[in-house]
């Protein structure tokens, strides 16, 4: 039998803890979850929460940044699936749009971590966004395929609206027609930026 270190337990911990958190907030939303119904899940005590994340709204912060990575994992994969760099960049900013119709993404990312962590985790969450976004159109704009102006303003200005129209996606009753309305006005945006190369 292998002996684990110290520090392979405490990573099983948190990510037991993480897992169990994610499918309950996923499901029922930060207000209506209990601490127990972490750990109980888990099968661990709530000072291990206490420990490893400090409360729950530590907890809550593991599982969003978690649930961010893997969506970052996700749009840089469709980022990268296409040769052509003016499509990869329309693919990824339509694929941030669609995930907006993933419960979990609309729970935990869309509703509870702007309403819970506020304004300072969402504007560190942006940055790195944002300099995706910037890297990506300065690369566009040095092939000549985007209307040159200043990267930075025109992905903030981006980032902008697609965040706005993914949490207006999230928050209808009818997600899937707001998501189309929301694509088709990407599109008519994006086209705005070719230089027609």
């Amino acid at each position: 039998m292998v002996r684990r270190t110290r520090q392979e337990m405490i990573e099983e911990t948190k990510r037991k803890l993480i897992a169990s958190a994610r499918g309950i907030l996923a499901r029922e939303g930060y207000a209506d979850a209990a601490m127990e119904d972490f750990t109980g899940s888990a099968g661990l005590t709530r000072g291990a929460l206490y420990h490893h994340f400090g409360d729950k709204k530590g907890l809550l912060r593991a599982v969003v940044q978690t649930v961010e990575g893997e969506m970052d994992q996700r749009l840089e994969a469709a980022a990268s699936g296409s040769s052509d760099l003016w499509e990869a960049f329309r693919q990824r900013c339509r694929l941030y749009l669609e995930m907006a119709l993933e419960p979990e993404i609309q729970r935990i990312v869309l509703r509870d971590a702007p309403s819970i962590l506020g304004a300072a985790y969402t504007q560190a969450s942006e940055r790195k966004c944002l300099v995706s976004l910037s890297s990506l159109l300065s690369r566009l704009m040095a092939e000549g395929r985007v209307k040159a102006g200043d990267p930075e303003t025109l992905a903030r200005m981006i980032n902008g609206a697609l965040v706005d129209a993914a949490l207006w996606i999230a928050d209808g009753d009818d997600p899937g027609n707001r998501l189309v309305n929301a694509a088709d006005t990407l599109e008519l945006l994006l086209s705005g930026l070719e230089t027609g190369r």
